[in-house]
């Protein structure tokens, strides 16, 4: 009953049926259960128990070692914990236990090895650590104990298992140095993978190894690997992963010669190579070449490739028109060379391409025009070249696309409110542009349902900023707990990215963008309110209003946005005071709100307490911690520094403005216009910020001068009241 979508919690009497031989209930993810504590299946009649993506979240009982007629065991995907029970090694007629994608610790009981039936042993993806230690079995034909901490040296004993046929190891902490004339006597051996540990592969006999003959996946990243000479008589393979090695020069012609008609995944990333002429391979379906000393102009592979990665190298010539002739192309990421010339338009022409990745190149001319409809185009990346014209609206015809990054380039256009219209974009980012004008939306209500990233900064947009945008952007208004990261078949191969401008750094986002929400409309034109609607938007992380011309009040609804880390207001018009509710927001990290107009007293609270002078610089009437300005408890205290702050301008400004009742008072004695005159003189050679306070001057004593007189008169009044 798998697949089947059952949900709710497994009753526990299922697991005591005395005659059950048969239990399937795989990949029902909202079904959940307990194993029993006690012996179940009382007369151990059970061969096979499949409960792969049932939620247990419990220890592996004891009471399993009762299954003891047990043949197959997959408990995958349980979110079981804890260590495995030492009963488990009662299961002596066991050939296939799969306990892979949990959070089982401890030891690795070391008779598991030894289990006398035991073929398939998969415990990958735990949290297992020890020692792999020396075994002996002689059924014992797959091993996968990848992704785990397990550490110390490789089991001598490896080699005498001549019927292994898989040893998956990669992702621990193996260390020490390996031969690769260990393998020579595996000769069953199909699929070895030792990548990501800190063992270093050697090759003392040079030339006279000879691997497996049966070898089809050799995968030995990250092993210190310097030369390929030991891959000679590897004739069969079809997966080959040499990446982050210390392979130098060129790949030698007879390796071409070797691979020629199998291979059909390659990836020699993170190396020395210097030169790849051609790829005469001709079933290949992905090449990952990054990361490696390559010059000169693009190699460009076998028509039967699907995944091509040459990115991070020198590449310094502009990107052959042939490279559409690849029309099972699937993914290309041709980012960070030194490409340039024209992108070929025929590109857009590829139904099936999914990522078309050319960041940070020297790129020009214009963007391809050509998408089709239908087009599976995913993501779409050309940030950091000298693009020019618009942003092509046949994009409208690419349906799935998530992310969209143009930045810094030299396009000229207005917003492309067409772009609301695609319902699985994430990430828009049209940053450091020539883009201009106001931004106007289409009235829809799935409008940008699924964006995270909004980057349109440094641009010249002017106008209000739109309200109805922020209404439905239904991605940044929810707070989803559960969301996973999404998982397909490129995952493998490559991870999207995005520039932004983060908590005053620019940073490079990688594989997070999923769980990464951000606005950021800085270096703009923009004019107006900032839209309380804002408010909504809970699941911001950053936002970025920093350098345009808003004005008003800080709306106070900004105090809702609870997952806030960075909040940038700085270099605007705003005035009033800054919401007390910002006080509540616990998640900020970074705020600035300098040079605005704003006044009045600094809220108080946990993470107010930790920004420093800088969050809130050109803002002359701001109150409070960390200012030297205290802001007081009561009204009093507040008049008092409002009176103490006056007091000190006036005693700072004394001697301007003894100069200017000098001159009033010349006024008088030489004549109204030469007085005037002199005070015209010194207006035009200081700053014309002291007329406002010579008038507030004057206002002030002039109502103090009608005050006392009146004082006087009641005075006087009174006195003769009383005489009278």
């Amino acid at each position: 009953m798998g697949n089947t979508g059952f949900y709710g919690i497994i009753p526990e009497s299922i697991f005591h049926l005395p005659n059950l031989e048969t239990l399937v209930l795989q990949n029902n993810n909202q079904l959940s259960g307990y194993f029993p504590k006690t012996k179940w299946n009382s007369s151990a009649s059970l061969i096979e128990l499949d409960l792969s993506g049932v939620n247990f979240s419990d220890n592996l009982p004891e009471s399993i070692g009762y299954l003891t007629s047990v043949h197959s065991l997959s408990l995958k995907y349980c979110n079981l914990r804890g260590p495995i029970p030492e009963s488990l090694l009662n299961l002596t007629r066991i050939e296939d236990l799969d306990l892979q994608y949990n959070s089982l610790n401890g030891t690795i009981p070391s008779g598991m090895f030894s289990l006398p039936s035991l073929s398939r042993l998969v415990l990958s993806n735990n949290h297992f650590s020890g020692q792999f230690e020396d075994f002996n079995s002689n059924s014992l034909i797959w091993i996968d104990l990848s992704n785990n901490q397990l550490q110390g040296h490789l089991p001598k004993s490896i080699q005498n298992h001549v019927n292994l046929t898989g040893l998956i190891l990669s992702f621990n902490n193996f260390s020490g140095h390996v031969d690769v004339s260990f393998l020579a006597d595996i000769k069953q051996l199909y699929y070895l993978d030792l990548s990501y540990n800190r063992i270093s592969l050697t090759n003392e006999n040079k030339h006279n190894v000879t691997l497996p003959g049966s070898l089809m996946s050799l995968q030995l990243a990250a092993c210190e690997v310097k030369e390929l000479e030991f891959l000679r008589s590897a004739k069969l393979l079809w997966q080959l992963d040499l990446s982050n090695n210390k392979i130098q020069g060129r790949i030698p012609d007879w390796a071409w010669t070797n691979w020629m008609f199998l291979l059909q995944r390659l990836n020699l990333s993170h190396n020395m190579l210097e030169s790849v002429d051609s790829i005469p391979l001709l079933f290949i379906e992905a090449i990952d070449l990054r990361s490696n000393l390559l010059q000169g102009s693009l190699p460009i592979p076998p028509i039967s490739t699907r995944f091509f990665f040459i990115s991070h190298n020198n590449l310094t010539e502009e990107i052959p028109s042939d490279i559409c002739n690849l029309t099972s192309l699937v993914m290309l990421d041709l980012a960070r060379n030194n490409l340039k010339g024209a992108i070929p338009q025929c590109l857009g022409n590829i139904s099936g391409l999914e990522v078309l990745d050319m960041h940070h190149n020297r790129l020009s001319g214009t963007l391809p025009t050509t998408f089709r409809i239908g087009s599976a185009l995913k993501s779409f990346n050309f940030h950091g070249n000298k693009l020019e014209g618009k942003i092509p609206q046949s994009l409208t015809n690419c349906k799935q696309l998530d992310v969209l990054d143009l930045g810094d380039n030299h396009l000229n256009d207005t917003f492309p409110m067409w772009l609301v219209t695609l319902p699985k974009l994430k990430v828009l980012s049209l940053r450091s542009n020539k883009l201009h004008g106001s931004i106007r939306t289409l009235t829809t209500e799935n409008m940008f349902p699924q964006l995270r990233i909004l980057d349109l900064s440094s641009n010249a947009f002017s106008k209000s900023l739109p309200t109805s945008l922020f209404q439905h952007l239904k991605a940044m208004s929810t707070v989803d707990q559960t969301m996973n990261a999404p998982s397909d078949e490129g995952d493998r191969y490559y991870q999207d990215s995005v520039a932004l401008v983060t908590k005053g750094l620019e940073l490079e986002v990688v594989r997070i963008l999923f769980l990464y929400t951000t606005i950021d409309l800085s270096n703009n034109k923009f004019e107006g309110f900032i839209p309380s609607i804002m408010g909504d938007l809970i699941a911001l992380r950053v936002l970025n209003l920093s350098h345009n011309g808003l004005q008003g009040h800080i709306p106070s609804s900004l105090g809702s946005l609870s997952s806030v880390e960075s909040l940038d207001l700085s270099s605007n018009h705003l005035v009033g005071e800054i919401p007390a509710r910002f006080a509540s927001v616990t998640s900020l990290e970074v705020l600035n709100l300098s040079y605005n107009h704003l006044e009045g007293c600094i809220p108080q609270g946990p993470q107010f307490d930790t920004f420093e002078n800088n969050s809130y610089e050109g803002n002359d009437r701001l109150r409070g911690f960390p200012l030297s300005k205290s802001c007081g408890n009561d009204g009093n205290d507040s008049e008092t520094n409002d009176t103490t702050s006056r007091l000190d301008d006036e005693e700072s400004d004394s001697e301007f403005l003894n100069d200017f009742w000098k001159a009033a008072l010349m006024g008088y004695g030489s004549g109204l216009c030469i007085g005037l005159s002199i005070i015209y003189f010194m207006f035009s050679t200081g700053n014309p910020r002291w007329l406002a306070r010579i008038i507030v001057e004057l206002e002030h004593k002039i109502m103090m001068g009608r005050r006392k007189k009146q004082q006087r008169q009641r005075s006087y009044r009174r006195r003769n009241n009383s005489l009278t």
